[in-house]
């Protein structure tokens, strides 16, 4: 067993139309250093069927969003595993937002409320789908159903759907 610490690569550059942020890479995708790479993962699926990417991209490809004006982070950078199975040392909020601070996304789109109530430093049970109340300090934020076939009984597209109308306007 390999001791490198596993971690996907930031996808970011300045002014990104849209920026999607998890907890941390799953196994599979720590292994393989694609975001989103289990096959019971509904990411890419859920990109184009709401109409945010013209084609159903695959996990490899995540590198070729950034020319839609896409990028990836997550805020564990060190963490791999389901949400739970990552240390809250390990959890990075602070540089997060001084990454949002450099590249200045027009949005930010949590792929969990598990990630969104790290970010926000509350319960998920008090965080809603959709887009967030804007804070004038930060890009807009919306908040998505997690895409991992772990949380499959609370998947809806409907806020996918309202993130790819707000970016598209």
């Amino acid at each position: 067993m390999s001791s490198t610490v596993h971690r996907l690569p930031d996808q970011l550059r300045e002014n990104l139309r849209l920026v999607f942020v998890g907890t941390a890479a799953s196994t599979r995708s720590a292994e393989l250093g694609h975001y989103y790479a289990h096959p019971g993962n509904r990411f890419w699926r859920a990109l184009h069927e709401a109409g945010i990417t013209p084609r159903r991209y695959q996990p490899g490809e995540f590198a070729s969003l950034i020319e839609l004006g896409i990028g990836f982070t997550d805020l564990s950078k060190s963490g791999a595993g389901m949400d739970h199975q990552i240390a809250a040392d390990e959890i990075d909020v602070p540089g997060f937002r001084a990454k949002m601070e450099k590249y200045r996304p027009r949005t930010i789109a949590f792929t969990s409320k598990k990630a969104a109530s790290l970010f926000y430093g509350r319960p998920s049970s008090g965080i809603a789908l959709g887009r967030q109340k804007r804070d004038a300090g930060l890009p807009e934020i919306f908040v998505l159903p997690s895409p991992s076939g772990a949380a499959s009984g609370h998947w809806t597209l409907e806020p996918w759907r309202e993130l790819a109308r707000w970016t598209a306007a």
